[in-house]
């Protein structure tokens, strides 16, 4: 259980979610943990999520932020003091100056006092989860106080739950509460074919994912030093 109490410490943690739900797909009972044992931990959502309904008629920006705080209460965080969301365009992150939001976080850095900096896969094949492992890496070379891990999503799917490892890492599996895990995965109801109806092609989670995610463990990889 080394790893687990590593991850669980007293040291601060930032999870970087480039979209509304990868933060408790991919760490939900890692978040739980720390904040129900009162342990810092703080979730910024990088993009607005607009983009699984384009042609949704409802404020997607709004609804999923919403979804986003539900979720961090379920998992027993406080979304006024550990949730930030940045709204970035959905599905165009790496449209963004790297700069701007290297300085919005690197803001966060400095007033959490963070020092466990968790990110998407870069084998995750999604565009904003690339970018977001990018922004971690480069956050990483200017902050070497940072330690950086990696959580699979789409990469652990498409690999049925087995995730390949990111080289020059150490793979950490963490213990999960499915039944926390799962109500606060359902919060995340717009992405479950349950809120939005006038975007028929829009996203929905497969069958199976959800499952999947709730079920754990969770999967971290460690940069190596």
């Amino acid at each position: 259980m080394d790893d687990a109490i590593e991850l669980s410490g007293h040291t601060p943690c930032l999870i970087l979610a480039p979209h509304a739900d990868d933060e408790v797909l991919g760490c939900g009972a890692l978040l739980a943990d720390r904040w129900q044992a009162g342990k810092p931990a703080h979730v910024v959502c990088l993009t607005d999520g607009a983009a699984s309904h384009p042609r949704s008629a409802l404020d997607l920006t709004e609804l999923r932020a919403r979804e986003l705080a539900d979720a961090v209460s379920i998992l027993g965080g406080d979304p006024r003091t550990d949730l930030t969301c940045l709204r970035y365009p959905d599905a165009a992150l790496h449209d963004v100056p790297r700069h701007i939001v290297i300085r919005a976080l690197e803001v966060l850095i400095r007033r959490l006092g963070s020092h466990i900096l968790v990110a998407p896969s870069p084998l995750d094949p999604h565009c904003d989860h690339v970018t977001t492992a990018s922004i971690a890496e480069t956050l990483l070379e200017r902050h070497p106080q940072l330690h950086l891990l990696y959580y699979p999503i789409w990469s652990r799917w498409l690999g049925r739950g087995q995730a390949p490892r990111v080289p020059g890492t150490r793979r950490i599996t963490y213990p999960v509460n499915a039944s926390l895990k799962s109500r606060a995965i359902a919060a995340h109801a717009s992405q479950q074919g349950h809120v939005i109806f006038d975007d028929p092609e829009g996203f929905t989670m497969p069958a199976g994912f959800v499952e999947m995610f709730a079920q754990g463990p969770e999967i971290y990889d460690e940069r190596s030093e």
